[in-house]
């Protein structure tokens, strides 16, 4: 005989969000999230709105009780590690504080679809639903997360739109030549009511200090020991100062009156990271936008200055630079083309130091033999001497020829070709400003106009080469009439001032003067 069967239905305890199950009824504890995405005194009143309007709607509901209010404001939406409210809310739910996160709509919550998936998730796992008014959607649904996926996706894409229309107005700009720069951190200059950069007078004489130092063969570490000694704050107004600071200021065109623009610029909008722009995007470099610190001739002599010193490749092999002794980096051996390094000798007690040809000491990482001889400190010092009392003695004749030399080197013809591809590039500039959304167009002029800009920084380089052995032989010529007998000490300012090149020879030293000047030495 069938038993006879009994079902009753149990019903299942109430369990919101973290709560552990129970028979009584708990209320749900909500919490609202709101962000404003700008700072604008416009959007105010909508912050404190929303934060008003959320208190009241949760309050208003009697299964509810209000969980807090949180509100991130002013901050980005599309990556969520800067945003402390939003980070903190996160973990109180972990916390087993919340139960519902209420939010306006997905883009409020959050623009990057994978941080807006991730963070939904994990509170899902926790049985926390978050509920989107603009979208109503609630995540703990069926539909849920299929439907949060497209809008978030939506929101996405938005936000990459508007990034997109940003970067070209910036594009745009800079086309026009409108220059913008953070003038806070900036050596020299600030900013006057109109926006433009103007001189900080104090600050410029820092500027050209660097700049002075360095071409007197000062290195990056000897200048920011320099500052500091003197107690000089750097542009970010403190007082410690950095190699890297010294370099910026050195190779920063800005100093001469001229801006590149789009030097950066960011990878993606999702974690707003920027990265150089080695032409990935174009560039545009306005010239005159502003007053000028440093001449040109004086910025590309340093420019020059700098790719030398980073490039001492004796036939192929690198060396290091060294400001520490007028002579270094400058004694080159005529055997194999490398250089000469001051070291200190001590054989069997007998302490002296010598100058030796750097292939010839490093022999076994080299792999040359070179039969390079050694120098004594003080015959190197001595055939110094002799090469400057030689000029001195032989002014009357050695002057004429070296101005002449050097007039003959540029003439008009320079000038008239720098006119020439000044006149290309605005009219390649005028193109570009027309080629609209052509973007293979706006690629091709870009090359040209690259290529222009190149001839042109070569043949400045050229003319301020020529400025500069103007410059120096009117140093030596100045020198020599200061001199009234022969030079007898050695000093390491006559060497960095006149000096330029040492070639050491089996038999002989040729001395070659910056003035472009060449003296032979026996030594």
């Amino acid at each position: 005989m069938a038993l006879a069967q009994n079902i009753t239905a149990i019903p299942a305890r109430r369990k919101v969000g973290t709560q552990k199950a129970t028979e009584q009824v708990q209320k749900t504890r909500v919490a609202a999230f709101c962000r404003v995405s700008t700072e604008f005194d416009e959007q105010e009143s909508s912050y404190e709105v929303q934060v008003a309007h959320y208190t009241s709607f949760i309050e208003g509901k009697p299964d509810w009780t209000l969980a807090g209010v949180y509100a991130d404001y002013g901050i980005s939406g599309t990556n969520t590690s800067k945003r402390e409210t939003f980070n903190r809310m996160i973990d109180d739910c972990k916390a087993g504080k919340i139960d519902m996160i209420i939010t306006k709509s997905i883009s409020r919550f959050s623009r990057n679809t994978v941080d807006c998936l991730k963070y939904t998730r994990q509170l899902k796992e926790l049985n926390i639903a978050v509920f989107f008014e603009k979208e109503n959607i609630n995540t703990l649904d069926a539909k849920g997360e299929v439907l949060m996926t497209i809008m978030a996706a939506l929101a996405q894409q938005e936000s990459e739109s508007l990034s997109a229309n940003v970067r070209l107005g910036i594009q745009f700009r800079n086309q026009q030549g409108k220059v913008q720069i953070n003038h806070n951190w900036f050596l020299g200059y600030t900013k006057d009511e109109d926006g433009k950069l103007v001189i900080v007078p104090e600050e410029a004489a820092v500027v050209r200090r660097i700049y002075a130092e360095y071409l007197d063969g000062a290195s990056f570490l000897q200048i920011k020991r320099s500052l500091e000694a003197d107690g000089i704050q750097n542009g970010a107004k403190h007082d410690k100062w950095y190699e890297s600071n010294i370099k910026q200021i050195l190779t920063n065109e800005k100093y001469i009156g001229d801006a590149i623009l789009q030097k950066t610029y960011t990878v993606s909008i999702l974690d707003k990271k920027r990265a150089t722009n080695k032409g990935n995007l174009p560039k545009c470099y306005v010239e005159g936008s502003h007053e000028t610190i440093i001449d040109k001739d004086v910025f590309l002599r340093v420019q020059a200055e700098i790719a030398r010193r980073a490039n001492i490749t004796p036939d192929g092999k690198k060396r290091i630079y060294s400001s520490r002794y007028a002579l270094s980096s400058i004694v080159f051996c005529a055997h194999c083309g490398d250089i000469y390094r001051r070291i200190k000798w001590n054989n069997r007690g007998c302490k002296s130091t010598v100058w030796r040809c750097v292939s010839r000491v490093l022999k076994k990482d080299s792999g040359i033999d070179c039969p390079a001889r050694t120098l004594r400190e003080e015959d190197l010092h001595a055939a110094v001497l002799t090469a400057v009392n030689d000029a001195w003695s032989r002014k009357a004749d050695i002057m004429p020829a070296l101005k002449e030399n050097i007039e003959a080197v540029l003439d008009g013809e320079v000038e008239d070709a720098i006119s020439e591809i000044d006149a290309e590039i605005k009219e390649k500039q005028q193109e570009l400003l027309e080629a609209g959304h052509d973007d293979a167009l706006i690629d091709s002029i870009g090359a040209e106009i690259i290529d222009l800009r190149e001839k042109h920084q070569e043949l400045m380089t050229n003319v301020a080469k020529h400025q500069e052995l103007q410059e120096r032989l009117e140093d030596l010529d100045n020198f020599l009439d200061e001199q009234t007998e022969a030079i007898t000490e050695y000093s390491e300012v006559l060497v960095r001032r006149l000096i330029e090149k040492i070639t050491v020879y089996d038999e002989k030293l040729v001395v070659e003067f910056k003035s472009g000047l060449q003296i032979e030495v026996e030594a």
